[in-house]
């Protein structure tokens, strides 16, 4: 049974990936344009645009999901992301309390820790940056075929 699950992992790590990244990207989303029910308590529904943190936040969600759901960059844009989330739960939600149930951090808590998986992990399946690599991969190959070796 191990030797299945293990030959699935790719596929089950490339299906977390694109919904943790859909998932933050919508977070982004809605807070810069308002869709998705927009963010609660503001003008519109939408953040100001330059406010600290919110703002910077904001945009760190939909570029970064929209990376981490392609699986472009993968790593580079969870990390950013992640640290992003650690920022969030540290400077916005523990100072009202410590547990994630009390001061309503459970969602910046949980992105990134998963955000943060994935850069350990990669892309897994149906991410573009397997796509680049093994393009890469092969391009040096070639390369490495062509060059002349001196005696």
């Amino acid at each position: 049974m191990s030797a299945r699950l293990n030959s699935a992992q790719p596929y089950a790590l490339g299906l977390f990936r694109i919904v943790v990244g859909l998932l933050f990207a919508c977070h982004g989303a809605a807070s810069l344009f308002g869709v998705l029910g927009g963010v609660a308590g503001t003008n519109g529904g939408t953040v100001d645009t330059g406010a600290w943190p919110f703002w910077y936040a904001a945009v760190i969600q939909l570029v970064g999901g929209v990376l981490v759901l392609l699986g472009l960059a993968t790593r580079a844009a969870a990390f950013i992301a992640s640290g992003s989330m650690a920022y969030a739960y540290f400077k916005v939600h523990q100072p009202n309390s410590l547990w994630p149930m009390e001061n309503g951090g459970e969602a910046s808590a949980m992105f990134c820790w998963a955000l943060l998986l994935l850069v350990f992990t990669g892309s897994g399946a149906f991410g573009l940056d397997r796509f680049f690599v093994r393009r890469t991969t092969a391009e040096e190959r070639r390369a490495a075929e062509q060059t002349p070796v001196a005696a």
